[in-house]
C-alpha cells in the first residue's frame, strides 16, 4: 500500500510540476499576481509529494519489501540497515528519485527564502526550476520508473553492488547530487534574468549563496569519493582521472569561477554576460555528468546504467536546457551592458584571469574525458586518455592559479598596484620559497613536484591570511578580526583548505613508498623506515560476507605502534570479491597495507605503502567546505536576504 501511494505521489508531483512550470510563466509576462502567487505553494506540493515518495521508496529498502523490483535487484535481507537505506539511491532509479528530490528542495526553498526578491523574478526563477523537473519526472515515470512491481516475489534480493557498501559511498552520492542540482537553481536565476532581460547588483547577491552551498556540497561528495577510492578500491589512489570523476570535477570548477564572477557582478555591475554563461555552462556540465553516468557511452566502474534508450532521453534534456538557455543568451546578450569600469590592474582583472584559468581547466578535463568517444565515433579507433594526460595538461594550470590567487584577492577594486600588494606578500613568499628550499634540501635528488607543491600550498596559506590581516589596516587592532564579515573569514579558510590540499596531492605523488612481497606468517620485514610483521590470517564471517583478513603489526623504531586488519572479502550472493585496505592514519603519513592471495609456499601477497601527507587531501577539502559554510552564515549572503526590501523594490519587472 505504501509503495503504490509513493507511486501516486510521484505522479502528482509530476502534475504540480506542470502546473509550476506554466502558469507563474504566464502571470509574469501578464502581471497577474495571482497567477505569479501560484509558484510558491506548488513548489512547496512538489517537494513534500516528491518527499513522500522518496519516503515511500526507502521505507520499502528498509522492510525489504521484495515484491519491488528495485529492491530485489539491489538489497538482501542480511545486509545491514545501513546499507539497505543507502540502497535506496545505490542504483539508478533510486538515485534518479534523489536527484529530483533535490531538484524540487531547492525550489521549494527558492520559494521559502525568496522573499525579497521581486515578484516576476521569483514567479520566472521557480517556473524554470518547475521545467527542469518537468524533464525529470517524464524521464523517471516513463523510463526509470522506481515502483515496478513483480507478479511473483522472490524469497531474498540479489544484494547491493559489495563496493557500494560502505560509510563513504551511503554518503558520498546524496552530497554529491545537493552540489549537481544545487547548479539548477543558478541556472533556473540565469534564464529568469534573461527573460526579464535584467542583470545588476542585486542579482549576482542573490546568486551568490546559491552558487556558495552548491559549491560547497561539491566539495564534500569530490572529498568524500575520493577518500573512499583511497581506502576501498585497495590501489592506494585517491584519483584517477576516471569519467565519472570527472563528471563532477568540471561543474565543481565551473561553480568555483561562478562564485568569483557573481561577486564582481555584485560589487561593480561588470562581467554581467560572462556571469550568466557560467550559470548555464556549470549546470549544463552536470547534465552532462549524468549523460555520462547513465548513458554507457564511456566506460567507469561508477556508472550507474547502460540503457542507450535513457541515455538519449537525458540528451535530450541537455540539448534542450542547454541548448535553449544558450539560445536566448544570444538573443539577450546586447541588453546585459555593464556598469563597471575596471583598469588592467585590479581586482576584477585578476577574477577574470581566475575565470579563464578555471574554465579552461575545465575543458581540457571535458576534451579529455570525452576524446575517446569522439575518436571511436569520428575516426573509429579506440582510445584511452589516462592520468598521464590529465596531469600534463591540467596541472600548469593549477601551477598558475595558485600563484596567481593571493596577489589578486589583495588587489583594490577597479584599479589596483601590483607593487602594493606584493610588498604586502613578501613575508609570505618569505615563507613559501624557505619551506620550499627545506623540502628540496631534505628530499636529495627527487622530482620537483614536492616542493613546488609546498611552495604553492604554503604561499596560498600565508597569502590568505595576509589579506585577512591586511583588513585590520595600521592599527593591527586583533580585536577587530572578530567583527570582521563571515564572508571575509570564509574566503581565508576556503583558500587556506585549497593550499593545504595542494600540499597533499604534491606530498603524496612525490615521496610515496611502495612494497609488493610474499609474506610468511611470523616474518618481519622493512618498508620505508617501518618495519611489518604478519602475525596471522584467519576466516572471518560478516553479517553478508565471508573475509579473509590478516593481522599485521606495525612496528617503528622496534616498538609496536599500530595493529592493521586487511582484508579480502567474499559476498556469495552477489558473487564479486572486494578489497578492504588497512590503514594507520596519522598527521605526516598513512601506512597502507592490502592483503593478497595465498601462495603455495604458505606465505600471502602483503602490498604496503608509505604515503606522506595523504590525509591533508580531505582536511583540504573539508576545510574548503567549512570556508564556504562559514560564509554562508554571513548575513550579506544568506538566500536573497542580501538584496534590501527597498533596493528589490526598486527593480523594474521588466
Amino acid at each position: 500500500m505504501i509503495t503504490e501511494l509513493g507511486h501516486f505521489a510521484l505522479i502528482l508531483a509530476f502534475a504540480v510540476a506542470i502546473v509550476q512550470m506554466v502558469v507563474p510563466m504566464i502571470g509574469a509576462h501578464k502581471r497577474w499576481h495571482g497567477w505569479m502567487a501560484v509558484a510558491e505553494p506548488a513548489a512547496t506540493a512538489q517537494f513534500l509529494l516528491t518527499a513522500f515518495s522518496f519516503a515511500a521508496l526507502m521505507h520499502a529498502f528498509i522492510v525489504s519489501d521484495f515484491s519491488l523490483k528495485l529492491v530485489v535487484e539491489n538489497s538482501h535481507s542480511a545486509k545491514p540497515m545501513l546499507y539497505k537505506i543507502s540502497g535506496t539511491w545505490g542504483n539508478h532509479e533510486g538515485s534518479m528519485l534523489l536527484w529530483v528530490l533535490i531538484l524540487a528542495l531547492f525550489g521549494a526553498m527558492a520559494a521559502w527564502f525568496g522573499g525579497n526578491l521581486p515578484p516576476t523574478l521569483k514567479a520566472r526563477v521557480l517556473a524554470v526550476q518547475s521545467a527542469v523537473a518537468v524533464a525529470f519526472f517524464a524521464f523517471i515515470l516513463f523510463t526509470s520508473n522506481p515502483f515496478l512491481r513483480l507478479a511473483v516475489p522472490p524469497f531474498d534480493g540479489q544484494d547491493l553492488n559489495p563496493l557500494l557498501q560502505d560509510p563513504g559511498l551511503a554518503f558520498h552520492p546524496p552530497f554529491l547530487y545537493l552540489g549537481y542540482v544545487g547548479l539548477s537553481i543558478c541556472f533556473s536565476f540565469a534564464v529568469a534574468a534573461l527573460i526579464e532581460g535584467r542583470v545588476d547588483a542585486a542579482w549576482g547577491r542573490w546568486v551568490r549563496p546559491w552558487t556558495l552551498a552548491a559549491w560547497v556540497f561539491l566539495t564534500i561528495g569530490i572529498g568524500l569519493g575520493s577518500w573512499w577510492a583511497y581506502y576501498e578500491l585497495g590501489w592506494g589512489g585517491f584519483w584517477f582521472w576516471d569519467p565519472v570523476e570527472n563528471a563532477s570535477f568540471m561543474p565543481w570548477l565551473l561553480a568555483a569561477a561562478l562564485l568569483h564572477s557573481a561577486i564582481v557582478v555584485e560589487k561593480r555591475e561588470a562581467l554581467k554576460s560572462w556571469t550568466i554563461l557560467l550559470a548555464i555552462l556549470a549546470f549544463g556540465f552536470s547534465l552532462i555528468g549524468t549523460f555520462i553516468v547513465r548513458s554507457g557511452v564511456l566506460t567507469s566502474v561508477h556508472a550507474f546504467a547502460n540503457d542507450p534508450e535513457r541515455g538519449v532521453f537525458i540528451l535530450m534534456i541537455l540539448v534542450f536546457f542547454t541548448g535553449g538557455a544558450l539560445t536566448l543568451y544570444a538573443a539577450r546578450a546586447g541588453v546585459m551592458q555593464a556598469k563597471g569600469v575596471f583598469g588592467t590592474v585590479s581586482r576584477e582583472s585578476a577574477v577574470v584571469a581566475n575565470n579563464l584559468l578555471l574554465a579552461v581547466s575545465c575543458f581540457v578535463v571535458f576534451v579529455g574525458t570525452m576524446w575517446p568517444l569522439v575518436a571511436e565515433m569520428a575516426f573509429d579507433r579506440k582510445l584511452s586518455v589516462g592520468p598521464p594526460f590529465f596531469d600534463m595538461a591540467f596541472t600548469p594550470f593549477m601551477i598558475l592559479l595558485g600563484l596567481l590567487l593571493p596577489v589578486g584577492s589583495m588587489m583594490a577594486w577597479k584599479r589596483g598596484k601590483v607593487g602594493r600588494t606584493l610588498r604586502s606578500l613578501v613575508p609570505a613568499l618569505v615563507l613559501a620559497v624557505a619551506l620550499a628550499g627545506l623540502v628540496w634540501a631534505m628530499q636529495t635528488g627527487r622530482s620537483l613536484m614536492g616542493p613546488i607543491g609546498v611552495f604553492l600550498g604554503v604561499w596560498l596559506v600565508a597569502g590568505a591570511v595576509t589579506d585577512l590581516l591586511s583588513r585590520l589596516g595600521q592599527s593591527r587592532d586583533f580585536s577587530r578580526l572578530a567583527r570582521l564579515p563571515r564572508a571575509d573569514w570564509g574566503k581565508t579558510i576556503a583558500h587556506s583548505g585549497l593550499g593545504i590540499t595542494m600540499i597533499g596531492i604534491a606530498g603524496l605523488l612525490a615521496w610515496e613508498q611502495e612494497d609488493i612481497r610474499v609474506a610468511q606468517v611470523g616474518e618481519r620485514f622493512a618498508v620505508g623506515g617501518f618495519e611489518l610483521q604478519l602475525d596471522d590470517v584467519q576466516r572471518v564471517q560478516g553479517p553478508n560476507y565471508v573475509s579473509t583478513m590478516g593481522w599485521v603489526t606495525l612496528f617503528k623504531d622496534g616498538a609496536a605502534v599500530a595493529e592493521l586488519n586487511p582484508e579480502k572479502r567474499n559476498y556469495p550472493v552477489a558473487q564479486m570479491p572486494t578489497t578492504e585496505a588497512a590503514i594507520d592514519y596519522r598527521f605526516m603519513r598513512d601506512v597502507y597495507v592490502v592483503i593478497g592471495d595465498a601462495q603455495d609456499d604458505g606465505g600471502w601477497v602483503l602490498r604496503t605503502y608509505i604515503k606522506p601527507l595523504a590525509n591533508w587531501i580531505w582536511a583540504g577539502c573539508l576545510i574548503m567546505a567549512l570556508g564556504g559554510l562559514v560564509s554562508l552564515t554571513d548575513r550579506r549572503y544568506r538566500v536573497a536576504a542580501g538584496a534590501r526590501k527597498t533596493r528589490a523594490a526598486a527593480v523594474p519587472a521588466e
